[in-house]
């Protein structure tokens, strides 16, 4: 598994619908290998939320070739690294090693998958750290305060559910619901291997297929309905010495060809210290440490956020500042220098964020996961580029819909700190 000698990204489908995708890439030392299950929490019933993150720990707690211990000593032994997260629509184990190490990373990240022992008392052990992990969001105001704006504005529906569950999801679930869960998600044709760095997609296709091509079966999964968005000011009341807001509002899907030019929006509204945001309320005023906007999307549906954390006394001016440039954004679109600057911006990180192997990897996922093939960069980069002002304004329009902003604050808060600007 050496390096290849150029740079394309090559795909494999076996017959039981598992798909392979690499990318070789030159004058690299390591390789960046994932197993992806498109299941997350978004998959979840009520009664087992928290269960795909159950399980995504649960298979780092031995098999019968390998302890815990082994699984971890194995891949760091060498200097490489391995670990795993759960998403609301997937779900990634994966590793980082040494080109040399390649077939070492795969085979271990294999074992897991099929053969986690999922003991009893593992479960028990895991229920623990996972409970902890919970105890710990809520304690980090900047974190929890997405999980909460989230459940507030889209209430009842599982992409609004946080992914690690709740203490009483996680104290309820057993050992059964979650191999039972796994037998029936972890299908070939939910399952994707990516692989970025030094490595050649023959060799890595030939070792894939020896741990792979054992997997049967297939999942249907059921098509899934929207969320609705659930305007309104959510507060939870803590004893901080600040308030952190969120702003969330409509946004566009990871599908939708307008994604570009809603990152153009995001980037130029609060995503850097020249974006509009950060300039008005941190640099001229003062009244924020941290602000910034972002945009999450998911395979049909969107949103589009703004954080910031402020004094009890300043709330107020904070969110009418935001809601401001949300309106003028919608009515007048950017200016021009505005709107080239932040091109520039997108288009310059686009290679920086792509000097990791790793970041390559967790790329080629994303691009066949919910689009089906590759994205070439070129055509992300003339996407971007040919955003008009006229594109900029529509999209404004239909994202920056204050009919539809839902407003969380946590800390000493009160309803009345904001005003949601009239219909």
């Amino acid at each position: 598994m050496g390096a290849g000698s150029d740079t394309s990204i090559r795909r494999t489908r076996f017959e039981n619908g598992l798909r392979v995708v690499t990318e070789s890439v030159r004058d690299v030392a390591s390789v960046a290998v994932g197993v992806w299950v498109e299941n997350g929490s978004r998959d979840e019933e009520e009664s087992f939320r928290g269960g795909s993150h159950f399980i995504e720990h649960l298979l780092f707690k031995g098999t019968h070739k390998r302890t815990a211990f082994q699984v971890a000593e194995e891949i760091e032994s060498v200097g490489g690294s391995i670990n795993a997260f759960t998403g609301k629509e997937y779900t990634c184990y994966h590793a980082r090693v040494p080109a040399a190490h390649a077939e070492t990373a795969l085979d271990v990240l294999s074992d897991i998958f099929h053969d986690a022992l999922f003991r009893s008392e593992d479960v028990e052990v895991e229920r623990e750290v996972i409970l902890q992990e919970i105890f710990d969001g809520e304690d980090t105001a900047d974190e929890y305060i997405h999980d909460y704006h989230l459940e507030s504005y889209w209430p009842g529906h599982p992409l609004g559910w946080a992914v690690a569950g709740t203490i009483e999801s996680v104290s309820s679930l057993t050992r059964d619901d979650m191999v039972k869960f796994m037998r029936e998600r972890y299908r070939p044709d939910r399952v994707l291997v990516t692989a970025a760095g030094a490595v050649d997609h023959d060799r890595f296709v030939n070792a894939c297929r020896t741990r792979f091509t054992g997997l049967s079966g297939s999942y249907d999964r059921p098509a899934a309905d929207k969320p609705d968005f659930n305007p309104g000011v959510f507060v939870c009341n803590r004893d901080l010495e600040q308030v952190h807001i969120l702003l969330g509002l409509p946004g566009v899907s990871m599908v939708d060809p307008r994604r570009y030019g809603a990152e153009l929006l995001v980037s130029a509204l609060g995503g850097g210290m020249s974006s509009r945001l950060f300039q008005q309320i941190r640099e001229e005023r003062g009244r924020a440490y941290s602000i910034y906007a972002f945009q999450a999307s998911f395979r049909d549906i969107g949103y589009t956020g703004v954080y910031a954390a402020t004094s009890k006394e300043a709330v107020g001016e904070v969110v009418d500042l935001v809601v401001d440039n949300l309106s003028q954004i919608a009515a007048k679109g950017l200016d021009k220098e505005e709107l080239e600057r932040t091109k520039s911006q997108l288009t310059g990180s686009i290679p920086l964020s792509l000097e990791s192997t790793e970041s390559r990897m967790y790329r080629l996922a994303r691009n066949h996961i919910y689009m089906g093939r590759e994205v070439p960069i070129s055509d992300v980069i003339e996407m971007i580029n040919s955003t008009t002002m006229d594109d900029i304004i529509e999209l404004a329009g239909e994202m920056f819909s204050l009919e539809r902003l839902g407003i969380a604050l946590l800390g000493d808060a009160d309803e009345r700190m904001v005003s949601l600007p009239a219909a």
